[in-house]
């Protein structure tokens, strides 16, 4: 039911775009799509604006009406209250640790830095 409500609103909303283009309006818009054949042939351009018009408020009101459908029914169906990442934690095996070698005494960390040792070469070739 849910899918078929927001499919239903696509189409509703991608209708409504498409009628509120072609009103004309002080830049033009879309409405020179219709021109002097066709539907734009039969009516006046007084006819033709009656007839958008009307289209837009009844797509309008599809498409509120639609919407509070949608909200309505979602609101009422039932959703897990477990988080996508408290599926993905439950799902993962557990962490493998690296083994740890018995008779190795830990790591000593020393007190002072030790002094970068002289380079034998330098970086630069020396001219001659």
């Amino acid at each position: 039911m849910g899918s078929v409500l927001l499919v239903l609103q696509l189409i509703v909303a991608i209708f409504l775009v498409a009628v509120i283009l072609m009103q004309r309006s002080n830049g033009g818009a879309l409405s020179g799509l219709g021109g002097d054949s066709g539907i734009g042939g039969l009516l006046s351009a007084r006819g033709k604006g009656n007839i958008l018009t009307r289209t837009t408020a009844v797509l309008a009101t599809l498409f509120f009406g639609l919407s509070m459908a949608l909200s309505i029914y979602f609101s009422r169906v039932e959703t897990k209250e477990a988080s996508v990442l408290d599926n993905a934690v439950s799902n993962a095996s557990a962490p493998v640790s690296a083994p740890e070698a018995e008779n190795t005494p830990p790591a000593t960390v020393p007190d002072t830095p030790s002094e970068p040792a002289e380079p034998t070469e330098p970086d630069v070739p020396v001219a001659e």
